[in-house]
């Protein structure tokens, strides 16, 4: 497994479609979360912490790994994260804007860009 700067892990489960294991991972050095699949770096959410607040700017999941769900397991992984962190999301990225727009569960925490 290749790394790519400090990593903390935080968050992992199962996909019971293939029985390969998922694990978002906050990247500090790279300001990212990563998301792996099988040991592999599959994608990641950029975002900029700034005081108490993290604002997520990009989401991307390599074509290799699509239509796996691993876009929602990113999603979920790295906003529980920033909750239990308690810091505030600022979602600006579309595809964290839509993910935290589907649920309710995020709404205590969420600061809508302007």
């Amino acid at each position: 497994m290749r790394h790519y700067g400090q990593r903390k892990p935080f968050s992992a489960e199962k996909d019971k479609m293939t029985d390969e294991t998922t694990q978002v991972v906050r990247n500090a050095d790279k300001s990212r979360y990563d998301v792996l699949y099988g040991g592999e770096l599959a994608g990641f959410a950029a975002y900029t912490e700034v005081d108490d607040q993290v604002v997520f700017t990009h989401t991307e999941i390599d074509s290799a790994f699509a239509g796996k769900g691993l876009g929602k397991v990113l999603a979920s992984g790295a906003l529980d994260d920033v909750v239990g962190r308690d810091k505030v999301i600022v979602p600006v990225c579309p595809f964290i804007v839509s993910f935290v727009r589907k649920t309710d569960q995020y709404d205590d925490h969420v600061k809508w860009p302007r």
